[in-house]
């Protein structure tokens, strides 16, 4: 019986990727460097997977930046503005992802792999672009791994879900590219079967609700890719949800094997089995790979059995739900987390010795021990006193329908909020300014005990008070306190919250060399004090000019923290929404009037199937606006969202009925907005006019063009002029040089509507 993962975090266990790229961007390092550096950690996870008993090693999961992207240069699909001597190098890599500000090219569109936190660059197919074999690199790396002694199991993007997930350029239909790149699998498969058993083609698109095309080009393709394998074998890998209406899609494939996610698609087993056939293995994805809780493995020996007894020994394969990319690299290295919490965990290291134990037990060794000691922990933490907070639940349950909606609708709070006297074209940033390593190294020295908590406070006012003067300088209208004080916008909120536990190394990828360290969700959820109110009252004091009031909303905190998988997640989402609801009225009585509530994740949770998103969407609205209902009329609640498809939820993001949202729609061109062509959007809102992922400086003229596109949708006097997003990651020079060029065109655009 084979047991394996469906791929590995590629980042390392002490972001050395991340630290690599970084520094090779800043040409402190060679691309040789920078090459090692990736040839190391691919090499290190092989042998950490071969040592926990695999019985393959991923090949093809390691990314310098993204899979998605690696895909379209391994097809040789680089637009034309990119391709520079044509070839797809890792130079061109970072073209496309980051854009060139040399050439004052923009970077790609980016937005999140299906439901999860991990962003993709948008493939871009035209009519004109060809599609070739143009990287080898998946067939160097098997290669590599066969030398070495490993059993390799390459791991690709599948077309469809490729095509499905690119982008056609000015109405470009993409599958009239099918041809084309089946043809470019068709050929690696050929050459890769040469040295493999397996070779897994992820097409998770599979799990989403698919159009008659790609159900077409689906079974078109896969019989042609079949054949090209030679004698290894498609491994059709799903994950994230069910397949259901694409269940019989699968399982006529004519691959060899198909995974299931069995743990956030269990519900399509049974289904699955009536149907599968004989000579089609099953891949059962029963350790989760995106969360960090211990396998249950006795309930999960429970499920591999009653498949066994369907499939027999070598019908089954044992692995986890998804790429364990979206879990922390190893508990090992938390030698400071609370031990009785760290029992509870395991993260990617620790799933695949899980794995083997599921699939030793099942193959009738003596596991009894090691079964043992996974069952104490789990029944430790279901009845630990630390997890359940009665005050919370009975708090939870007298929410009524009073406290989800404002005093007020929309027109009457407007002219209550007519005190901020805003010009036309109001301008303003989403929260945070740059994290300069001398912020992050106070903080440190802070955290470690170096530095007296006056200190601390000493230096972040100093910040504060440069941030603000600043803001001033350039004119903005509408100022914010920067958040220097802040590591993460959910992990500061967290770390002040009751129900949270904390990791000092659980970093995750969030895209290129942006890592994350999600706060984990362990119990009842509560705010004991004010997390903010001391921060922003300072900054307002140092300004005439409005400050708004920071804050991470209810949706966001749940979707970018590992969440207790013991209770429902609309209701954790509630708890988290009554503290931020308590936090809101402290900033207000502390004489706060703008309030922003960034939900950067509210479209990320929802459910990959349309038929699920209702309910979805019904509770994630009513704990944004259970945050905010406490707030009165003149106080003007705004909330942020990025890097998310807008057009289809454009009703729920109106009914959060926020005063003032703003989106991400620089990549795109402002096509985000096309969805307020058919939905008249009631409220104010600013279309993010740069982009603050790429490195680039936009000039004024790029932004009003945007911004005019943008008042076709939006009338004027409802229109706010601020970046895509926060400006954490960026450096001073390029952020003032931006900023400046963006209260460029709001003057300018006041100006052209005088005339």
């Amino acid at each position: 019986m084979e047991h394996h993962i469906l791929g590995f975090p590629r980042i390392g266990a002490k972001r050395e990727l991340k630290l690599a790229l970084e520094r090779f961007w800043r040409d402190e390092i060679t691309q040789n460097d920078l090459e090692r550096v990736g040839n190391d950690l691919k090499e290190r996870h092989w042998e950490l997977q071969r040592k926990a008993g695999l019985s393959f090693v991923a090949v093809g999961d390691f990314s310098f930046y993204d899979q998605m992207l690696d895909t379209a240069l391994m097809l040789g699909a680089v637009p034309a503005r990119f391709a520079g001597g044509g070839q797809a190098t890792l130079e061109t890599c970072f073209r496309m992802a980051r854009g060139d500000a040399a050439r004052n090219l923009p970077a790609m569109e980016m937005t999140k792999w299906f439901n999860t936190n991990y962003h993709y660059i948008v493939p871009e197919l035209s009519a004109a672009q060809g599609i070739s074999l143009s990287t080898r690199t998946i067939i160097e790396d098997t290669l590599r791994a066969v030398q070495r002694g490993y059993r390799p199991k390459p791991v690709l993007v599948g077309p469809i879900t490729f095509l499905a997930l690119a982008k056609g350029v000015d109405g470009f239909d993409c599958w009239q590219k099918l041809d084309d790149v089946v043809a470019v699998y068709a050929e690696l498969l050929a050459e890769l079967g040469q040295h493999c058993q397996w070779i897994q083609m992820d097409e998770p698109v599979l799990c989403s609700d698919l159009g008659a095309k790609s159900r077409s080009a689906f079974s078109q393709a896969y019989g042609i890719l079949n054949k090209a394998a030679g004698s290894a074998k498609l491994l059709l890998a799903t994950y994230f949800d069910t397949l259901d209406d694409n269940l019989d899609l699968a399982l006529t494939s004519g691959c060899a094997g198909l995974h299931l996610d069995l743990v956030r698609g269990g519900g399509q087993l049974e289904a699955v089995l009536a149907k599968l056939p004989q000579d089609m293995v099953l891949s059962a994805g029963v350790v989760d790979g995106r969360n960090v809780w211990k396998t249950d493995c006795a309930q999960a020996l429970v499920l591999l059995d009653r498949i066994r007894d369907k499939v027999g020994d070598e019908g089954l394969m044992v692995g986890s739900s998804c790429s364990l990319l979206h879990s922390p690299v190893d508990l090992e290295n938390e030698t400071t987390l609370d031990s009785e919490l760290k029992n509870w965990m395991a993260f990617a290291t620790q799933k695949c010795d899980e794995i083997h134990l599921l699939g030793q037990a099942l193959c009738g060794a003596d596991c009894a021990e090691a079964l043992a000691v996974n069952a104490r922990a789990i029944v430790s933490r279901r009845n630990s006193p630390r997890v359940n907070n009665k005050a919370v639940a009975r708090r939870c349950a007298a929410v009524d329908q009073a406290m989800l909606s404002r005093n007020s609708e929309y027109s009457t709070r407007a002219k209550a909020q007519s005190w901020l006297d805003l010009p036309l074209f109001p301008t303003t940033t989403i929260g945070s300014y740059p994290q300069t390593a001398e912020i992050r190294r106070q903080r440190r020295l802070f955290n470690e005990g170096e530095s007296s908590p006056r200190e601390y406070e000493a230096f972040m006012q100093q910040e504060i008070r440069q941030v603000v003067s600043r803001q001033e300088e350039l004119g903005l209208d509408v100022l914010v306190h920067g958040e220097a004080e802040r590591n993460d916008m959910v992990e500061y909120f967290g770390q002040q919250m009751d129900g949270f536990c904390f990791t000092a190394n659980g970093w995750v990828q969030s895209y290129g060399s942006r890592c994350v360290k999600p706060p984990i969700i362990y119990g009842d959820v509560s705010r004991p004090q004010a997390m903010t109110v001391k921060w922003i009252t300072y900054a307002q004091s140092l300004t005439k000019k409005p400050m708004k009031g920071m804050l991470t909303g209810p949706c966001t905190i749940l979707c970018w923290s590992f969440v207790r998988d013991d209770m429902e997640r609309s209701e954790v989402c509630r708890q988290i929404a009554l503290g931020i609801r308590d936090e809101v009225q402290d900033l207000e009585a502390a004489g706060v009037r703008i309030i922003q509530i960034d939900e950067a994740a509210f479209s990320e949770g929802m459910p990959i199937k349309q038929k699920d998103r209702g309910s979805y969407l019904q509770w994630a609205v009513d704990c944004f606006r259970l945050s905010t209902s406490g707030a009165r009329d003149s106080t003007q609640i705004h909330s942020h969202m990025c890097y998310s498809e807008f057009n289809e939820i454009i009703s729920s993001i109106a009914a959060m009925d926020a005063d003032v949202i703003s989106i991400e729609s620089s990549r795109s061109g402002m096509e985000l907005l096309d969805a307020f062509k058919a939905f008249s959007y009631p409220n104010e809102i600013g279309p993010g006019v740069y982009d603050i992922h790429s490195p680039r400086v936009p000039t004024a003229e790029e932004m009003i063009d945007l911004l005019q596109r943008a008042s076709g949708f939006i009338p004027m006097e409802r229109l706010w002029v601020n970046p895509d997003c926060g400006l954490k990651t960026r450096n001073w020079p390029e952020t003032l040089a931006s900023l400046k060029n963006m209260v460029e065109a709001a003057h300018r655009l006041r100006a052209l509507v005088k005339e």
